[in-house]
């Protein structure tokens, strides 16, 4: 079975969706194709992400946070 790449904000809709509880998680994942254990991994992964913006940022402070351990 070939792995399908999701963007983050394919994510982040997926996400969304879920929060909205209009279905359940299951149901969610067999729409999109993904199994759960994706979909709680993107959740813990990027839990408090609202938006495409705040998960850039997100990023660029974990890049940085790790520069400067290794500067360390």
């Amino acid at each position: 079975m070939q792995s399908k790449t999701y963007s983050e904000q394919q994510i982040i809709r997926i996400l969304k969706e879920g929060d909205e509880g209009q279905q359940p998680i299951t149901e969610l994942c067999r729409s999109h194709g993904i199994n759960p254990k994706t979909y709680y991994r993107w959740k813990k992964k990027y839990s408090g992400v609202d938006d495409v913006n705040t998960l850039k940022e997100l990023k660029k402070l974990r890049e940085e946070n790790n520069r400067l351990k290794k500067v360390i």
